[in-house]
């Protein structure tokens, strides 16, 4: 074999190693920019602003989030607990009318229990919790820091007593689209629920009839969609 053939191979088998190396290095990589915008959404768009335009700071933030939160299992919810949930909730919604305050920091409560019974940081733990839904729930999470914003006072979670009756609506509006996604059961949670209480795979008419009652529920017009709330 001449060294002309040898020193060819040589160099291919270099390339081909370092293209091995540098896959290798991609693959240990945290998620890229695109990844990290399509998994956090309208959360990406924020994170950039909190770190004053600087994208790679604000996917360092994020990537950190997901390294913390992402291994997270939520659990199911008992069907009782769920309608107790789903009851509250209604409560709160009518109770705007008449107390959007009071409504409000209901709406708050609710939805920090329902995430700690879900099994995220619980209850009480604001911050931690919101920063674990966010790599979970990222494109409904922003209801839950408006509606935590106005029930303390502010708009978007900022200090102070100017909130107003308008913004305390579109909050608990806003709110309503991580409740109804934490809430409602998914076919994984069928799974989980099953295998936690050792049931077999075979769905049963009782397990039909649950579904129909509640994953295929349809929620009645809420009356802050066609009137306003007395008060402020």
């Amino acid at each position: 074999m001449s060294t002309g053939v040898i020193i060819t191979l040589i160099v291919i088998v270099a390339a081909v190693a370092l293209v091995a190396v540098v896959l290798k290095l991609l693959a240990r990589r945290p998620q890229g920019g695109r990844s990290l915008q399509r998994r956090f959404g309208p959360e990406y768009d924020r994170a950039v602003a909190r770190h004053d335009g600087d994208e790679r700071a604000a996917e360092r933030d994020l990537t950190e989030r997901v390294k913390r939160h992402g291994s997270l299992r939520e659990r199911p919810l008992e069907p009782a607990a769920r309608e107790q949930y789903e009851a509250r909730w209604a409560a709160a919604q009518e109770r705007f009318v008449d107390s959007p305050r009071e409504a409000v920091a209901e709406a708050d409560r609710l939805l920090g229990e329902l995430a700690g019974a879900r099994g995220f940081p619980e209850h009480g733990r604001y911050e931690e919790q919101l920063e674990a839904l966010s790599v979970h729930h990222a494109h409904h999470v922003h209801g839950y820091r408006r509606v935590h914003g106005a029930a303390h006072g502010g708009a978007d979670g900022a200090a102070g007593n100017g909130t107003s009756t308008e913004e305390m609506r579109e909050a608990m509006l806003d709110a309503r689209a991580l409740f109804e996604e934490l809430v409602t059961p998914s076919r994984k949670d069928d799974v989980r629920h099953r295998a936690d209480n050792g049931t077999s795979g075979a769905r049963t008419a009782a397990d039909d009839s649950e579904t129909v009652r509640s994953g295929n529920r349809t929620h009645a017009p809420w009356t802050l969609n066609r009137r306003h709330p007395k008060g402020s």
